[in-house]
């Protein structure tokens, strides 16, 4: 296991781990800091504090939502002290419809319109609410997972999901 070896010292396998990781831990940060350089700077900082906390990293526990918690950590401090609010922005494939069929222009236009109504209504979130809706639908994190990265009990990232999501449906409607 790549874990075990880097907490021995291997930094060959601490390398793999932060190739491994690297892309999602920078989504994270980025969906907190709103900034792509803030998110790259958030992401090195983050896998520095964990490659120097890997001795207290629990031996058979998942290694993803361990940095992630470490990643959600250090970008929530670096937005309280630039005391700047995030916004989300999302880069997706061609919209499909069911059966990968193409869109019609028109179709295409209003799935568009939905999108950028939709990630709107997700900025003017809380940041506890767009990181459980960002780990959940954008980086498809199980709940197992989401209850590890957030440091929560799994009933309570189920709590948390589905307050997250009526507030984003409230603010959704308003739009």
């Amino acid at each position: 296991m790549l874990v075990e070896r880097a907490k021995r010292g291997d930094q060959s396998a601490y390398g793999e781990l932060v190739t491994r990781y690297q892309a999602l831990a920078a989504r994270v940060a980025y969906v907190i800091t709103a900034s792509s350089a803030e998110a790259e700077e958030v992401t090195q900082d983050a896998f520095v504090k964990a490659y120097y906390a890997l001795g207290r990293f629990r031996e058979g526990a998942p290694f993803r939502p361990w940095l992630l918690r470490i990643v959600a950590n250090e970008a929530k401090n670096r937005k309280a002290a630039a005391g700047r609010r995030p916004t989300v922005e999302l880069s997706t494939a061609a919209d499909r419809a069911s059966g990968e069929t193409a869109l019609s222009p028109e179709d295409a236009a209003v799935a568009a319109d939905r999108r950028v109504g939709l990630l709107a209504a997700v900025n003017r979130l809380r940041t506890e609410d767009r990181l459980v809706l960002a780990y959940r639908y954008f980086f498809d994190l199980s709940e197992a997972e989401m209850a590890d990265a957030l440091g929560v009990a799994r009933g309570t990232v189920k709590s948390r999901l589905s307050r997250a999501m009526t507030r984003l449906r409230e603010v959704y409607s308003d739009a």
